[in-house]
């Protein structure tokens, strides 16, 4: 079944891995007009994971055994990654926050990232913050799509778009971004970046990518249920496809966002 959803999403997959943006960051400038926009797809990436806990794990009080064991253990070991993960200092970190951290270090602006979260505190409706927000329009139509696809509660579309378009794809996706870091800007500190994305690559290609394929699986029992999934997994790369077109465009301008 794997293979056949590979088969469908081919175009796809390789119009992002080959996308020009990994070879147009030259600058500075250009490395932190990525980070203002990828940081929205660190974020909510947790939102992706947390929401396939939720729905096939119990995260309630009395605790009840939900669903498959194996399924249960195979996002456990990966939200204990994700969530509580050993950064650059020796110290528990998740993800996001080491990207945010490698985002200071750099000297790129977190100010979106931060307004965004702020504007949750009072307002929960995640599509209507991302409405009202000054975000791009390729961040607001990817975050849009994450939501869409949690709102609509069906653990196996929310799988598909977590394993393809992300999991999977990290390997690749960030080897490629780390090359051309370490190519153009050998005079800045890099580490704390260089870190996450080699963090990121070790566990997703060894760990967490054959672990959400496993997830899929499991979860993917009919025709119906693998046909949605071939739809969810396209439409999570054309999003991204579009993130990185938005960068891209942003970059050929040269205007940071803020």
């Amino acid at each position: 079944m794997i293979e056949k959803v590979f088969e469908a999403i081919k175009e796809e997959r390789s119009s992002l891995l080959e996308h020009p943006l990994y070879k147009d960051i030259k600058t500075p400038e250009e490395l932190n007009i990525f980070l203002q926009h990828h940081v929205f797809a660190v974020w909510d990436f947790m939102s992706l994971l947390k929401a396939l806990q939720n729905s096939l794990t119990c995260t309630q009080s009395p605790w009840v055994p939900v669903g498959n064991p194996q399924t249960r253990y195979l996002i456990n070991e990966i939200v204990l990654a994700e969530e509580t993960d050993i950064n650059a200092e020796g110290l528990r970190q998740s993800h996001f926050e080491m990207y945010i951290e490698a985002m200071k270090s750099f000297g790129a602006s977190t100010v979106a990232i931060k307004n965004l979260l702020a504007s949750l505190s009072s307002n929960n409706d995640i599509i209507s913050a991302i409405a009202s927000s000054s975000l791009p329009e390729g961040v607001k139509q990817f975050l849009n799509f994450t939501f869409e696809i949690i709102a609509d509660a069906k653990p196996h579309k929310i799988a598909a778009a977590f394993t393809f378009g992300r999991e999977e794809l990290i390997p690749d996706m960030f080897t490629s971004i780390l090359k051309n870091m370490e190519l153009n800007f050998p005079e800045k500190d890099l580490s704390k970046l260089i870190y996450y994305f080699e963090r990121h690559i070790e566990l997703d290609g060894d760990e967490h990518g054959p672990m959400a394929m496993k997830m899929v699986e499991e979860l993917c029992d009919t025709e119906e249920k693998y046909l949605e999934c071939i739809a969810v997994a396209k439409e999570a790369l054309e999003k991204r496809i579009l993130l990185w077109d938005g960068i891209l465009a942003e970059i050929k301008t040269k205007t940071l966002t803020v």
